[in-house]
């Protein structure tokens, strides 16, 4: 929170202007978290949900304030009263806001076809505060606006309030930074998706494990009192957990089989020899469910349990069961649970991916009337996604980062983290995109060309996407800084993919894109086209004279 309030501190120069986001955020994330308790009457929730529901809270409703008080004060500048200026806020900025809660609700939405509790329950708690913050943003946001009026600008921040009064003119950083996609348009295209794609390439190679015990930091005491447990009490392997369900009259009959089971894995050096007093065998009271441990002298995430645990399944266990009938039998423990859910989230990803795609492409068609703005829009979230799983790779399953972030690396990315992730940034990623391709929109329905729409959408556009974007590298940045290796993998995926967001994406790739397509850019299918009313292009204009 002292962070986030300090960088709008920053941007706006006020303290009332910097302070409304933060309200905004904050009521967002505790009315959330009040209908989630609710929600979870109907759904199960877990631990992690209300740090998820402050996490997008946080993004989404910093980011929503922004969009509606720089473009408040932008036209303020123009000369226009404090009630007009608020009503062509919540007219272009209200719209912008609107297509983003919905992208990044069917993002998150995505979740629910992991099939899956954890998952589950963060759609749920991110959809709600996603959805109260556009509610907050369409209702109390201009109410508050209008209210405070000229109010909003104080008390200044002498020097502060200066820098911001000269950003809030006419740019000059972001006309040169877009020179060269404007003038060479394919040059800057290949050059910066040669890049991103580069940066995506080990993505490829990701593996996917549960951290275990051994990746949790030793600094801390609940570790250090482990480690003197396990000085003490010594134990070495892990253990894989059969289960069989078979009719009562088989009880001896799969305790026998279970027993040479046991025996015969015991002499594979895979397994841990059987103990002298026989393999351990629990049944049940009415002897329907038999439960056999097979221990293994490797640690859980080591290749040679995974060997094991094929071993078990493929050889020994259908050898063992192949005797019987009307029988039912699954292999557990970490070692499985770890694999077993590896493979799940490899087999939903794809699933989420598509739903995401196609919901979010037929969002921004009928958004912007257009075929090829929603595929672009798709590719390029796309591309700053694998390009934030390539880094993640590049960092946490090697070990050249272990000193410079202080973490041990466990050769593998956390299991839930890719899917996770995928929805989270595809959603935040339609916010600046949004927001952008928006403002170049409106200058195109007012008659400027296609190449100084382009200019003036993403130069007029730079001031608030750079400030939210400077606010989420922050606050996922000290994700970075916690002791667990999901959190620090968690803050470094989203603090990048966001930072190549707000940079690459928008200052290169997409205007050398749009450049590139011209006219193209807007082409739609005639049932989609609407007639829009002939506009002046004088004020764009003279607007896009300062920009060049």
């Amino acid at each position: 929170m002292p962070v986030t309030l300090a960088i709008l501190i920053v941007a706006f120069g006020a303290l009332i202007a910097a302070g409304v986001p933060v309200l905004l955020a904050m009521s967002s994330v505790f009315a959330a978290m009040g209908l989630s308790t609710l929600a979870s009457h109907l759904l199960p929730s877990t631990d992690t949900t209300n740090s998820v529901i402050l996490l997008i809270g946080l993004a989404v409703g910093v980011d929503y304030s922004l969009f509606y008080i720089r473009r408040e004060r932008e036209e303020r500048a123009k000369g226009r009263g404090h009630l007009d200026a608020v009503e062509i806020a919540a007219e272009t900025s209200g719209h912008a806001v609107v297509v983003s809660g919905i992208a990044v609700m069917i993002a998150m939405a995505g979740l629910f076809l992991a099939t899956d509790v954890v998952f589950s329950s963060l759609a749920v708690g991110s959809i709600l505060v996603v959805a109260v913050s556009v509610i907050g943003s369409l209702t109390v946001l201009p109410a508050l606006l209008a209210k405070l009026g000229r109010w909003v600008d104080r008390p200044r921040v002498p020097l502060l309030w200066r820098l911001s009064a000269r950003r809030a003119g006419a740019p000059r950083i972001w006309p040169a930074l877009l020179r060269p996609a404007l003038r060479r348009p394919v040059l800057a295209l290949v050059i910066s998706v040669g890049a991103l794609l580069a940066l995506a390439v080990p993505a490829a190679g990701m593996k996917m494990k549960f951290p275990g015990m051994e990746d949790l930091p030793r600094t801390t005491p609940a570790m250090q009192a482990y480690d003197r447990l396990t000085a003490a009490f010594p134990s070495t392997g892990t253990a894989h957990y059969l289960a069989v369900e078979a009719p009562a009259a088989d009880a001896p009959r799969v305790k026998a089989a279970l027993a040479a089971l046991a025996r015969e894995a015991g002499g594979d050096p895979l397994f841990a020899p059987v103990e002298a007093d026989g393999p351990d065998i629990e049944q049940s009271a009415d002897g329907t469910v038999s439960v056999l441990q097979v221990a293994t002298p490797y640690h859980t995430r080591t290749d040679e349990a995974r060997q094991s645990l094929d071993r078990l399944r493929d050889v020994y266990v259908p050898e063992a069961m192949s005797g019987l009938s009307n029988v039912d039998y699954a292999v557990g423990g970490d070692v499985a649970g770890s694999v077993d859910y590896a493979a799940h989230i490899k087999r939903k990803l794809p699933l989420v991916m598509a739903f995401v795609l196609i919901l979010t492409f037929v969002v921004m068609v009928l958004t912007f009337r257009s075929v090829v703005v929603a595929l672009t829009s798709i590719l390029l979230n796309l591309l700053s996604v694998g390009a934030a799983y390539g880094l993640l790779v590049l960092v946490f399953q090697g070990t050249w980062a272990e000193g410079l972030l202080g973490f041990t690396s466990m050769g593998s990315i956390v299991t839930w983290l890719p899917l996770f992730l995928f929805v989270v940034l595809f959603g935040l990623s339609m916010d600046y995109h949004v927001f952008v391709v928006s403002r170049i929109r409106e200058a195109v329905q007012r008659g400027v060309s296609n190449r100084d729409a382009v200019a003036y959408g993403i130069t007029s556009s730079a001031g608030t996407v750079s400030s939210a974007a400077i606010v989420m590298v922050a606050v996922f940045s000290i994700f970075a800084t916690l002791s667990t290796i999901d959190m620090k993998q968690l803050g470094i995926g989203l603090a990048a993919a966001i930072l190549l967001d707000a940079t690459i994406i928008r200052a290169v790739v997409l205007p050398s894109v749009m450049t590139l397509l011209g006219d193209a850019n807007w082409w739609a299918p005639r049932f989609l086209r609407k007639r829009q009313p002939a506009r002046h292009a004088s004020q764009p204009e003279r607007e896009l004279v300062s920009v060049h």
